[in-house]
């Protein structure tokens, strides 16, 4: 998996340094020059990005291929014609890449804790949904004779969540100065580095996060085109998730359209597991149920985040945090508070009428 991760990380320095006009067109060269920006990146040591920068740009100026040729001789005993080796094609990288993803995808990991996390959202799913499908939650039977398919199901979607926590962690860890750097291979360097100029190629080249699981539910005969959705679902809000709180942490300005948006499909969770029980148990989906339920998920994470914010004023939360951020003075944050209310108001003067 090593070896894949250095693939994939060729593959993105690659297309940064198209999009960014650094490629030569020329296959070899521009993987050559990708390896090296990707050794001139590396966290490591105590020499920062200018230091590094100042450090190759004086040294470019003495070296030549003669010398080159003295050091490799001199480091390996052997000339520059016996180190020569045919790079591997484009083409055979993305096999090899795809090769170990269809390999990864018959071996999908799910750890202890992932699966202890999900015990509390399949207990309330139990507890919130069986009703809708006429299910006793106090049977034992009921509840496992379809847990396998839902346990992993939801132990596998914790799984990524952490996964895109930590990726979350290692973001925060990697925030560089912004200080202007006057020489090209420093704004070079600046721009690889910054996770604000590589964002979008890194969220454009991740694969999708949900293929092994929608491999399993197809083999059983369990997957929909509506469960993909939701799943589909799913990534977006970690997307979301990544973006929000990447322009939180550098103070920037936040569209109030994504806040909503990361609410509204936050429990896609719950949808997957409620159009798997249709699934197992052979019914067609009850789009009023459906729709009761979405609106009422809406309500519950508007409710969940502001208990947070009550009780822990410093985390981040996807909702009233986000409207703090974009509104620095009252009127706005007056606004935003406008907008949420009504927001709660229209799915509650449609629905909550309608079942007391």
């Amino acid at each position: 998996m090593e070896a894949l991760r250095k693939l994939e990380r060729v593959q993105r320095m690659l297309s940064f340094m198209e999009a960014r006009g650094l490629s030569f067109n020329d296959q070899g060269s521009d993987r050559f020059l990708a390896h090296f920006l990707l050794f001139l990146v590396q966290p490591r040591g105590i020499v920062n990005l200018e230091k590094r920068c100042d450090l190759i740009s004086e040294l470019l100026q003495k070296i030549s291929a003669k010398i080159l040729e003295e050091a490799l001789f001199f480091v390996t005993g052997e000339d520059s014609q016996q180190s020569y080796v045919e790079l591997p094609s484009e083409s055979y990288l993305e096999n090899k890449i795809k090769f170990h993803q269809s390999e990864a995808e018959d071996i999908p990991m799910i750890g202890l804790d992932a699966m202890q996390r999900a015990n509390s959202t399949l207990e309330d799913f139990c507890r919130s949904y069986f009703m809708f499908h006429e299910m006793d939650v106090n049977k034992p039977q009921s509840i496992f004779k379809f847990l396998p398919v839902l346990s992993f199901t939801e132990s596998y979607i914790y799984q990524l969540d952490t996964l895109n926590e930590k990726d979350l962690h290692l973001s925060s860890q990697d925030l560089i100065s912004s200080e202007s750097r006057d020489d090209n291979l420093g704004c070079i360097l600046k721009g690889v580095a910054d996770q604000s100029v590589t964002d979008d190629l890194n969220e454009a080249s991740r694969p999708d996060p949900f293929n092994p699981l929608v491999h399993i539910l197809q083999c059983q005969g369990l997957l929909t085109e509506r469960i993909r959705t939701e799943l589909r679902s799913g990534a977006e809000y970690w997307a979301l998730e990544r973006k929000l709180c990447r322009l939180l942490m550098r103070k920037k300005k936040i569209l109030i359209e994504d806040v909503m948006q990361a609410i509204h499909v936050k429990s896609f969770d719950y949808r997957v597991l409620n159009l798997l029980l249709y699934q197992l148990r052979g019914q067609e989906v009850n789009e009023l149920h459906m729709e009761f339920l979405s609106v009422s998920e809406f309500l519950v994470e508007v409710s969940d985040d502001l208990m947070m914010l009550q009780t822990i004023a410093s985390t981040y939360c996807e909702c009233l945090s986000g409207y703090m951020e974009l509104q620095q003075r009252q009127e706005y944050w007056r606004n935003a508070l406008l907008k949420l209310k009504k927001s709660m108001s229209n799915y509650q003067s449609v629905w909550i009428p309608n079942y007391h």
